[in-house]
């Protein structure tokens, strides 16, 4: 009697046992697969601190690889036209056949705006190079 009771238990045991095994995180995989092509960036100056930025890049994982892109060229932007910040006011974005197209727009100041979407254009910039991103 007690081999038939140990055995069902001894399965459970090892069912469970193998539950603790870590198995190969999906992000890790996505981040060694990631290879995208950025294709340019426009800029449109629409008023004195007023920007729009047209980025196409192809590889993407979905929306954020795109603003990730095009926060990018804000930054650097910003800091060409001697200015140390921006604020994030909208980006569309779009795919079709594999190529992905962002229009964003930001305003561009010295000194930190108002708002909840504002970025440290020198910072910002940094991170993009070691993300490989590339800027304006």
């Amino acid at each position: 009697m007690r081999p038939a009771v140990l055995f069902p238990m001894g399965l459970a045991l090892a069912g469970l046992a193998s539950c603790g095994q870590p198995a190969a995180p999906e992000a890790a995989l996505a981040e060694e697969e990631f290879t995208p092509v950025y294709n340019g960036i426009e800029t449109r100056l629409l008023d004195d601190d007023l920007v729009n930025f047209l980025v196409e890049m192809e590889g993407a994982r979905g929306i954020p690889d795109v603003e990730d892109y095009a926060r990018c060229a804000a930054a650097q932007y910003a800091l060409i036209r001697g200015y140390g910040f921006a604020r994030h006011l909208r980006t569309n974005v779009a795919e079709r056949g594999g190529i992905w197209r962002g229009d964003a727009i930001y305003t561009i100041s010295a000194t930190l705006p108002r708002g909840v979407q504002t970025i440290d254009a020198e910072v910002t910039a940094r991170d993009c190079r070691e993300q490989g991103i590339p800027t304006i």
